[in-house]
């Protein structure tokens, strides 16, 4: 089995416009087109049995429209996480709405939403993440489109790691172009990190030193799909020189842990 926790797909609607749009702003060429039949298509191709959807809310009036679609695309392949805007006034009552509608979990993308990982108005929303057990998944680190200072740095996201008591994912090898950060902020830490968008982008030397300072146990294979394909992410890991057991635990194993399945 294959898991791939993260991945991104639109309603039919708008995912045209929003693939151009982000395809524009970062110069990344989409492998899908954006919708959530795109991505069950290519998911077939190269072999992936199940994806993490995460959506993101980029302003307080998008949540509840985000939120209803990632519930509507829920099946046995496809397993959509939710989201809140922080500085949204209802943000604690849409994270309940969230849990009453049996997603697993939340992701934040700091950059897109506009806020550092560990600003201490973030902290009532970490707790009624925590007391409902949802799953939050952060971007971490570069952004291709957006230029420094990153909202969600190692270091930052080490701090907010102690406000939160749930499982916390650092996507794309624990922080995008700053492995050795990773390495002294976050290896070590109960902090889940996703392999997402690391072909080709995170050195092979830095991807076998997260490897081997954090553990297996703790990597969750993933691809930010449409940016990056299966095929691509499955390669990288296949290169990394790992056993047959411990290729079982990323590329499945442990997602399956995290999500109950």
């Amino acid at each position: 089995m294959v898991i791939d926790f993260h991945t991104h797909c639109f309603p039919e609607k708008i995912a045209e416009r929003a693939i151009g749009k982000l395809s524009a702003t970062s110069g990344l060429m989409p492998y899908t087109d954006g919708t959530a039949e795109g991505l069950k298509k290519l998911m077939k191709q190269d072999g992936v049995d199940i994806s993490v959807v995460l959506s993101i809310a980029t302003n307080a009036t998008q949540q509840t429209s985000v939120n209803n679609f990632a519930k509507s695309i829920e099946s046995e392949t496809i397993v959509p996480f939710g989201s809140v805007y922080p500085d949204a006034e209802d943000a604690l009552n849409e994270l309940e709405r969230i849990h009453s509608m049996g997603l697993k979990g939340v992701k934040f993308h700091p950059e897109y939403q506009n806020f550092f990982v560990d600003d201490e108005k973030m902290k009532p929303i970490y707790k009624k993440i925590s007391e409902l057990g949802l799953i939050c998944v952060f971007h971490a680190g570069e952004d291709y489109g957006y230029m420094p200072p990153y909202h969600a740095t190692p270091k930052r996201l080490l701090r907010a790691l102690s406000w939160l008591d749930t499982p916390v994912v650092a996507a794309h090898w624990g922080s995008q172009g700053m492995g050795q950060d990773t390495l002294q902020y976050l290896c070590g830490t109960e902090i889940y990190i996703d392999t997402a968008f690391g072909y080709g982008t995170t050195p092979k030397p830095i991807q076998q030193a997260i490897l081997e300072k954090h553990g297996v146990e703790k990597i969750l294979f993933a691809t930010d799909c449409p940016w990056h394909a299966p095929a691509m992410e499955l390669f990288q890991i296949e290169s990394l020189g790992l056993s047959d057991e411990e290729k079982k635990q990323i590329k499945s194993g442990n997602a399956r842990r995290l999500l109950k399945i």
